[in-house]
């Protein structure tokens, strides 16, 4: 997989990487670029499957990968694990904002999707089905 450099060595781009994917997971929306927000989106949708799987293995990779901290990895386990268990991946959701002033960057806010609803598709089918 390649990865976006983000103009910074990879011990920094992996710590800011790691803190983005916690700020999302503790607020459920942060306020980012573009650019950042598409590559953290990679890694929060990794944590999420981490915590469907519910294994030690998965517990551990999501614990090393978010600094240790418990309380992040317990809500992903228990609360987002749970939220999103019907759904297949695509677990964030990237809204644009205007530039930045500064620099005219290009600011979005990345955040959690709501609860999985049920698709419409489904709905005609047993509608269908029932006739």
């Amino acid at each position: 997989m390649a990865y976006r450099k983000l103009g910074r060595d990879n011990k920094h781009r992996r710590s800011m990487l790691a803190t983005l994917t916690k700020q999302v997971i503790e607020n459920e929306s942060i306020t980012t670029t573009v650019t950042r927000a598409k590559e953290a989106r990679k890694f929060i949708d990794k944590m999420i499957t981490y915590g469907k799987k519910g294994d030690l293995v998965s517990y551990r990779k999501a614990l090393a990968f978010l600094h240790n901290d418990t309380k992040l990895v317990d809500k992903v386990f228990h609360d987002l694990a749970k939220r999103y268990e019907n759904r297949n991946g695509g677990y964030t959701q990237i809204l644009k904002l205007d530039e930045r002033r500064g620099d005219d960057a290009q600011m979005v806010i990345l955040k959690l999707v709501e609860e999985n609803k049920p698709a419409k598709k489904e709905t005609k089918k047993v509608e269908k089905e029932e006739k």
